[in-house]
């Protein structure tokens, strides 16, 4: 087999293989099936079906704090990589991954859903557009912000010769007040307690059945309203 032939072979295998990378990545499953539901208004959700609706994000107990912006958010995820060398080759590997996620409402045209996310065993796959990096090097000086991040992880942001460390930071939200699409099955539920700012005894709520689980993203790719209320 002649070497031009070889080499087409193998950038087609390659090309092949990032594709399917791609069309099977969480991400793009879940921007997917979630194109592929209708959208549904809040006041004509059905018991028993799973269902697609976009709307505002809003804390029902005290929110969570992100951990480097301080955001008031429901959801959050991060991750704090360091720079690792070996030889000639070097790779980004990750000291600390964290998520975090409550209870939350979505408010859509002054009604409410309460959505049910759980950890364990974890109910949902989510998307969530990373908009809060930082980072620190060797011509580059950690923020304060940064650098009692760290701190509180124990993370020592110098090496053995004074220099900076080669570290990063990422940080995605679902902030208080955020528009975001959420899919899941519907169910109404009564209230034993009166919940924050909702004077109802029962209520719609979404979570996950069996296989098919919570979708949660705040990708604009989803998202159908661009403008009026939500």
């Amino acid at each position: 087999m002649s070497t031009p032939i070889i080499v087409v072979i193998a950038i087609s295998a390659f090309s092949l293989i990032a594709c399917l990378i791609y069309y099977y990545s969480p991400k793009t499953i879940i921007l997917r099936r979630l194109k592929n539901l209708p959208q549904q208004r809040v006041g004509s959700l059905k018991t028993k079906t799973y269902s697609k609706i976009e709307g505002k994000a809003l804390n029902i107990e005290a929110p969570l704090i992100a951990s480097l912006s301080k955001r008031k958010c429901v959801f959050y995820k991060m991750q704090i990589q360091k720079k690792v060398s070996s030889g000639k080759n070097s790779h980004w590997k990750t000291i600390v991954s964290e998520e975090y996620i409550q209870d939350f409402f979505i408010e859509q045209m002054g009604e409410r859903v309460l959505v049910l996310p759980t950890k364990t065993p974890k109910n949902y796959y989510d998307y969530l557009v990373t908009d809060k990096k930082t980072s620190s090097g060797l011509f580059k000086e950690l923020t304060p912000e940064f650098a009692e991040l760290l701190k509180g992880y124990n993370i020592k942001t110098d090496n053995l010769f004074g220099f900076n460390k080669q570290l990063r930071y990422k940080e995605a939200i679902v902030e208080v007040g955020e528009r975001i699409t959420v899919a899941g099955y519907v169910n109404y539920i009564k209230l034993e307690n009166q919940l924050k700012d909702y004077n109802y005894s029962s209520i719609a709520s979404i979570t996950a059945k069996g296989k098919d689980k919570l979708l949660i993203t705040d990708s604009p790719a989803v998202l159908k309203t661009k403008h009026g209320r939500v």
